[in-house]
């Protein structure tokens, strides 16, 4: 399937923070002065045990976030401390979200399901149906457009669930433990997809993974421990 490619943003982090909750006990360090440049087109994968921040930091690159100090910026412009609605603009147009539990809506088909992002640009209904269509085609569920979410499998549900996070056609996919609910054969079958995805349109993958053999594929290695990045290393 042929379609204009977006140039995914050169994503920069400054001196980001995130925390939660008041001053005391309560409180929440999630993220402490993360620095991080990721080029256009990069694979990296982010590493670390469970609350060391590593979804944190996805949603600040997600734009579903803001930081509590610091700088998210896409191309050198600041992005991160935009307002909601602006955020959510730039996120719509510009990211590809993919979580480890599908989040797929029960009632709607799964064509419906992958016409979501672009029903909330405002596209046609005729090119959204052709294009969601395309996209499950190209995932491996074509003639499956009808079928509902209960009818499919783990995997033929997170195959939905990318072609959801290329419906507006994004420069930037983020993936949260893609694999996590996924035996070994389907999971092996989704980082394949994504791995040509990210090739074919020239975007940028960030995968946030317990799974060293998953993060094996990166090709750029972000370890996190307590809110901060203790590696990061270039892969073979």
């Amino acid at each position: 399937m042929s379609e204009s490619r977006v140039r995914p943003p050169g994503i920069e982090l400054a001196g980001v923070t995130r925390t939660y909750g008041e001053r005391g006990p309560d409180e929440v360090r999630a993220l402490r002065g993360i620095d991080l440049g990721i080029p256009p087109g990069t694979f990296v994968s982010v590493e670390g045990p469970s609350g060391c921040g590593k979804t944190t930091l996805l949603n600040l690159l997600a734009l579903l976030d803001a930081p509590t100090s610091g700088e998210v910026r896409w191309d050198g412009r600041t992005v991160g401390t935009r307002s909601e609605r602006e955020r959510a603009r730039l996120r719509l147009a510009g990211v590809g979200f993919i979580f480890q539990r599908f989040y797929l809506l029960p009632t709607l088909t799964a064509r419906e399901n992958v016409e979501l992002p672009m029903r909330a640009l405002r596209t046609a209904r005729a090119e959204r149906a052709r294009r969601a269509s395309e996209l499950l085609a190209e995932v491996g569920l074509g003639g499956r457009e009808r079928a509902y979410p209960h009818q499919l499998s783990g995997g033929e549900e997170q195959r939905v669930a990318v072609a959801r996070a290329l419906a507006n056609r994004p420069g930037l996919l983020l993936a949260d433990e893609p694999t996590g609910e996924l035996d070994s054969t389907n999971a092996l079958a989704i980082l394949d997809l994504l791995e040509r995805v990210r090739r074919d349109r020239d975007a940028t993958l960030v995968l946030v993974t317990h799974n060293p053999a998953v993060a094996a594929r990166a090709r750029r290695h972000i370890t996190m421990a307590d809110g901060r990045i203790t590696s990061d290393v270039a892969g073979a």
